[in-house]
């Protein structure tokens, strides 16, 4: 007998699946529409719907469909897997084999498996203060919301990276499938080592239709379409059809084909110890969208067209006809036959899924903080910069943090790995390679081994792919490891998008109580805007702060450590916290250093302080106060003021510098804001404020709106100028230069406002000659490149 052949089922066996997913398919639809009368013991009356139809139906069916059948062989072969649903807004399609399953009673008392819980599951279904119609953090076993598509093959790979055992089938919906994050995603499989990886088994589902268009991929050729996957490195295989029993019969020979063959590559590359790139098997889906609803509503076609998006019959207040056909379609899946008159499903279908952790909604890696342990971590001041004074000498930021993370991934070698879009070498954060070389399963050359620091075992993802990435870093924390992900300022912007979503993902996950808290995602912001040396304009956006102060402060958090040692202390704290995206902005080229460890360890507890070797106020009131918050921005405040001293010996300069910028905002706004008690007696309630900032000026005066002083802030940042230019020319332009700070304290403080004239002439003067020296020799003046502290 063949294994096609022993591995068919039979009819009796197709039967049940085929009642199990009547079952989901009846609760999905019941969601959309019912408030009462769940298992229609009643006639079907109009107090009995909803009075806002709101939800998905016309991915729900195949969802359902494929979560029966894994069921099927996770309880045949023991198979630890979790589900992903790129169509998250398809929810129905997923809460209702997890409801049947039994874990959402679990975790919901008040939805039980009874008439009474069935009502209220689907009261509450998209229905204020309930459950929300997409896969959301309230959904046991989600770990991906599918809110903004694109995402959903990238989370399923960092999801099996590092978890040998687990089996992670994704769902791949119609529209998903046309967006640029989803197609650069199909590659994640030459990044996937058998032998220490889990598996991960797309489903492309082809239902045909996007809201209200058909989908490419549904209207090219088979050919085509095989082609398509071939050579993206897939065996496709293809279910096709409508009818119900003969593609349950399908389905099961073919997925069951796939997770044989999975089982077969793993165990050939684990007793072979050879880790090469498998051809992995993925499964095409195509059946008809809204599959098993309405046919024809008001002779408009619905099933099998884009018409069955969402609700496929609306308008049932005050319309018999379609209320009668909404009860003909709901009583169609024979309720009466698959729950018992107590509305629980009926033992000989219940018994068809797994039980305990193996539901795949139960399963503790969809809820990642179950499994995650601490990272095993050095002491993070051994890699301290010695400073002989403040200001004295410069070093590579970012090299250090390099080494730092070249030992936790040593002693982190099965669940931390550094990402990074082809820029770790840029970044200078070389150092991981010593330990673990890049993850390359593709095809090796001879010269790679001059310098290509490649290996099938590497732990550092470099792909150019900032959205894959990210995906896989998100899927990789969110199933309990820990990740770190560093990039070019100006095209952070490409995950905007993505880490909104992951951003709101962990703002809900903290209102879900049995949500045990996640590793933060932390995102080093580098190569900087005051340092494009070469790269020019398209290279100078600093707005990607903008963004994260959009988000929830629950969960978002923005650093700029001036030098080595804070940068350390900073990075050392986001690796070992929880249900953040920790923001840490770090130039890579060399800076000056200016705080021993001590000194920057309680720096960056503050968040921000009074550095007293560069204020001259004493115990007095400033007569200005010079503020800044990051690494170019604080050395021209620095030497801004060496030079206030010089021409004006007897100004009181109080010198702050910010690390932790959410200590602006008030602490009614931010858990790190300060008092305005503190905020007034740190920056005056009266006196001026020079703020020079990394980013755009405005993001400050939004987070400072608020305080006593404001009217007396005035800010100093990036104004979109700049293109090949020196660092400090480029700081001209921009007015965040010394010069320019200079002069801005002579205009705000009104006993200067004559007396500085000529001292304005001279940094106007210097100005000049700093330009026009980097446009003869292309590099700074010496003598301002090479400033340092004087005393």
């Amino acid at each position: 007998m063949t294994n096609a052949a022993a591995n068919k089922l039979t009819q009796q066996e197709l039967e049940n699946i085929n009642a199990y997913w009547r079952a989901c398919c009846y609760l999905a639809a019941g969601m959309i529409y019912l408030r009462d009368n769940p298992l229609l013991k009643q006639p079907l009356q109009q107090e009995h719907i909803k009075s806002r139809l709101l939800g998905h139906w016309g991915a729900s069916p195949g969802l359902a469909f494929t979560y029966v059948h894994l069921n099927r062989l996770i309880s045949k072969y023991d198979l630890d897997a979790i589900f992903l649903a790129g169509p998250g807004h398809g929810a129905p399609g997923m809460l209702a084999p997890i409801y049947l399953e039994g874990t959402y009673s679990e975790v919901y008392p008040n939805k039980g498996e009874d008439e009474a819980g069935m009502r209220n599951f689907f009261k509450e279904f998209s229905f204020p203060g309930g459950i929300g119609s997409h896969c959301t953090p309230e959904m046991p076993g989600s770990i991906h919301e599918g809110g903004e598509l694109g995402y959903s093959v990238s989370h399923a790979f960092g999801a099996a990276y590092d978890n040998p055992d687990l089996l992670v089938t994704v769902m791949v919906g119609d529209g998903e499938s046309e967006t640029g994050p989803l197609a650069t995603s199909w590659h994640s499989n030459k990044f996937l080592n058998p032998i220490r990886d889990g598996a991960v088994l797309p489903v492309l589902h082809l239902n045909g239709y996007k809201i209200n268009n058909p989908t490419f991929l549904s209207r090219i050729s088979h050919e085509e379409l095989e082609n398509l996957f071939k050579g993206y490195g897939w065996t496709p295989h293809f279910v096709e059809g409508s009818d119900p029993m003969q593609m349950h019969a399908k389905m099961a020979e073919t997925m069951e084909q796939c997770v044989t063959e999975i089982r077969r590559l793993q165990q050939e590359a684990r007793s072979s110890g050879k880790a090469t790139r498998p051809r992995w098997p993925m499964i095409i889906l195509r059946s008809p969208k809204g599959w098993t609803g309405p046919k024809e509503v008001d002779g408009h076609k619905v099933e099998g067209f884009w018409r069955a998006h969402q609700v496929p019959l609306g308008n049932i207040c005050g319309n018999p006809q379609h209320l009668a056909q909404l009860e003909a379609w709901l009583r169609s899946y024979k309720p009466e036959q698959l729950f018992d008159a107590n509305g629980k499903l009926i033992a000989e279908l219940k018994a068809l899924a797994p039980t305990g952790t193996r539901r795949m909604s139960a399963n503790p890696k969809a809820n990642g903080g179950l499994v995650r342990k601490e990272l095993r971590m050095p002491d993070y001041r051994n890699y301290a910069a010695k400073l002989p004074a403040p200001g004295k000498i410069s070093a590579g930021n970012t090299h250090a943090l390099g080494e730092f993370l070249r030992d936790i991934m040593q002693d982190n070698m099965d669940n931390f790995r550094v990402f990074g879009p082809d820029e770790n070498t840029s970044n200078k954060l070389d150092s991981v390679y010593k330990v673990s070389k890049k993850t390359w399963l593709a095809e090796y050359l001879p010269e790679d081994a001059d310098g290509g620091e490649l290996a099938p075992d590497g732990r550092v993802m470099e792909m150019l792919s900032e959205h894959t990435l990210e995906g896989w870093l998100e899927g990789y924390l969110l199933t309990g490891r820990h990740g770190f992900f560093s990039t070019y300022e100006a095209f952070v912007h490409v995950i905007d998008s993505m880490f909104n979503q992951h951003a709101k993902w962990l703002a809900m996950s903290k209102a879900v109580p049995w949500r045990a808290p996640v590793s933060s995602l932390n995102l080093l912001i580098t190569s900087t805007v005051w340092r494009q040396d070469h790269n020019g304009f398209t290279h100078q956006d600093p707005g990607f702060l903008d963004v994260v102060v959009n988000k929830s402060p629950d969960v978002t958090r923005i650093y700029l450590p001036p030098d080595v040692n804070c940068l350390l202390s900073v990075a050392n704290h986001c690796l070992k916290s929880t249900d953040y995206i920790n923001v840490i902005v770090a130039d890579k080229q060399k800076h000056l250093q200016y705080l021993d460890m001590d000194a920057a360890i309680i720096h960056c507890t503050k968040g921000l302080g009074i550095w007293e070797w560069a204020s001259n106020d004493g115990n007095a009131e400033p007569d200005i106060v010079m503020a800044c918050a990051g690494d170019i921005p604080t050395k021209e405040a620095l030497a801004a003021v060496v030079l206030l001293r010089e021409y004006f010996p007897e100004l009181k300069v109080r010198f702050i510098n910010v690390v932790d910028l959410y200590k602006l905002t008030p602490s009614c706004v931010h858990p790190h804001g300060l008092s305005d008690d503190d905020f007034d007696s740190l920056f005056t309630i009266d006196k001026p404020i020079i703020f020079n900032f990394h980013g755009y000026p405005w993001l400050i005066h939004r987070m400072t709106y608020r305080r006593t002083n404001h009217a007396n802030l005035h800010v100093r940042g990036y104004k979109e100028k700049g293109s090949i230019n020196t660092p400090l020319e480029l700081a001209i332009q921009n007015e965040i230069d010394r010069y320019s700070l200079v002069m801005s304290v002579i205009d705000h403080i009104p006993a200067l406002h004559v007396a500085g004239a000529h001292v304005k002439e001279q940094m106007r003067n210097k100005q000049i000659e700093c330009c026009q020296y980097a446009y003869e020799y292309g590099v700074d003046l010496p003598e301002a490149d090479a400033w340092t502290w004087p005393t």
